[in-house]
């Protein structure tokens, strides 16, 4: 049976300047690692034979119906806007109605140069497309919106990098939209209010179908946010690159470059290579996502008619952001001590123990799994730092309900280690693919005891620690 996609692309269907139409480029011996069939059949999508999913993935061959194009976008990176930056390397090969009725994208990330790579080669080396395939379907099972992996594939070519040359590879990933903070910045930047208002309609309809006005879109952009950095936060993600065009407006996670899950926990936590002065730490990313709101807002004022009473507005709507996070914060932190409801008077206790965990070098993931076993106090260098702070958990527990059930849904054995993801790529660049489908099996079940891959839950020895993550372009 051959590969068939029912497309529908209504992204391609807006004005010229929202994208650049182009093919993705071939590649030389495109050759299939992995595809997601319980992904594809959420798609709707019939697969065919590997040579056939290798060649549409790679870009070699077009599905009918495909209508591939680079995206525009601007952004905001690490607090410098860049009037223009776009798809450089991937392309948007199409969209999909799922077997739930959402739409999908469908798209191609080391494709080849487009009219946005300024002078970069389109490409993308094997370990960045594997990092993301694990990571992202991880956060698909831990609950966080997310892009999902369908397929990656070897390109049979060579990526020259610092470290030289380095196997080649595509990603076909899936989200509800690429459609950014940095889209509108796009437009509200060139002052083009005919194709902004194109767009907020767009997205509005695409995402917001609920909404009818822009203060109703940008409050519920908002509260989306503020619930997924919550949710990151929950379980020790940190993105790296939180800027405005890796802000997506559908409230998932996306463009995971030099993104991490911290093993020791330390609020001021930084892994990413390019963020020399942590502006996207761990702690930070709560006021980071304030900040990249705060410039959506400031693209939807030309779209009012008032745009002093607008202003006012969202700026009330920002402002109120940070008490939004901390309720969702607050809420996931109180299940995972075992609490259904979470109040602010319960703030301190959860912030009590974080700082605990930081103050004894505690393994962030591992302590929360081992309080409903009841072995937490051997994460701590000092038990006894423990043992000051169980009294008062103790005795806020006697008010809950299946507080150890709660926790344990709350509360992962896996997720993916940097040391485990690097061993995975290192293994795969060498031809040996079993770590990366080892991992991809075992962090589908991310909350289930899995005894035979007790290894991958355990934190890293002092010589395997990684230190730095890099985004790979």
């Amino acid at each position: 049976m051959s590969l068939s996609i029912d497309f529908d692309n209504s992204y391609a269907r807006l004005p010229d300047r929202f994208y650049a139409r182009l093919d993705p480029t071939p590649v030389q011996a495109p050759r299939l690692i992995r595809f997601n069939h319980d992904l594809a059949a959420e798609l709707g999508i019939t697969p065919g034979d590997a040579d056939e999913l290798a060649a549409v993935f790679a870009g070699n061959r077009l599905p009918e119906g495909a209508a591939p194009l680079a995206q525009a976008y601007a952004g905001h990176q690490f607090g410098g806007f860049s009037p223009q930056l776009g798809d450089g390397r991937a392309t948007l090969l199409g969209e999909v109605l799922d077997r739930a009725g959402r739409r999908r994208d469908i798209h191609l990330k080391g494709s080849g140069p487009t009219p946005f790579s300024r002078m970069g080669d389109g490409r993308a080396w094997m370990g960045p497309v594997l990092r993301e395939y694990v990571v992202s379907e991880a956060m698909h099972a831990l609950g966080i919106p997310t892009s999902r992996a369908l397929a990656a594939v070897a390109t049979g070519e060579p990526v020259f990098r610092e470290a030289g040359g380095l196997p080649g590879a595509i990603l076909a990933r899936v989200a509800s939209s690429h459609i950014r903070v940095g889209t509108f910045q796009y437009f509200a930047a060139r002052r083009d209010l005919d194709a902004l208002r194109t767009l907020f309609e767009h997205t509005r309809a695409r995402h917001f179908p609920d909404c009818a006005t822009p203060q109703e879109v940008l409050e519920a952009a908002i509260e989306r946010q503020a619930k997924l950095v919550a949710q990151w936060l929950s379980v020790g993600f940190i993105h790296g690159v939180m800027n405005t065009d890796n802000t997506a407006l559908s409230g998932e996670t996306i463009d995971y470059g030099p993104c991490a899950f911290m093993d020791t926990y330390h609020p001021v936590t930084v892994f990413s290579s390019i963020d020399a002065h942590g502006r996207y730490a761990y702690d930070n990313q709560a006021r980071v996502i304030v900040w990249n709101m705060a410039q959506f807002a400031t693209c939807l004022v030309p779209l009012n008619d008032d745009q002093d009473a607008a202003v006012e507005a969202y700026t009330r709507a920002v402002h109120a952001m940070p008490d939004r996070i901390e309720a969702h914060r607050r809420h996931l932190f109180g299940r995972k001590i075992g609490l259904a409801q979470a109040t602010a008077e319960d703030a301190p206790l959860i912030d009590d123990l974080l700082q605990r965990m930081a103050d004894n070098q505690c393994d962030f993931t591992n302590t929360f799994r081992a309080l409903h076993r009841g072995d937490a106090r051997d994460q701590f260098t000092d038990p006894t730092a423990f043992d000051a702070w169980e009294s008062g958990w103790r005795a806020r527990l006697a008010a809950e309900e299946d507080p150890q059930d709660r926790m344990a849904r709350a509360n992962p054995a896996f997720i993916p280690r940097n040391h485990r993801v690097e061993q995975m790529i290192e293994a795969a660049v060498a031809g040996d693919f079993a770590p990366f489908e080892r991992l991809v099996t075992v962090l589908a079940h991310p909350h289930d005891d899995q005894p035979d891959a007790d290894d991958l839950a355990r934190p890293p020895a002092p010589s395997e620690i990684v230190e730095r993550t890099f985004c790979g372009t």
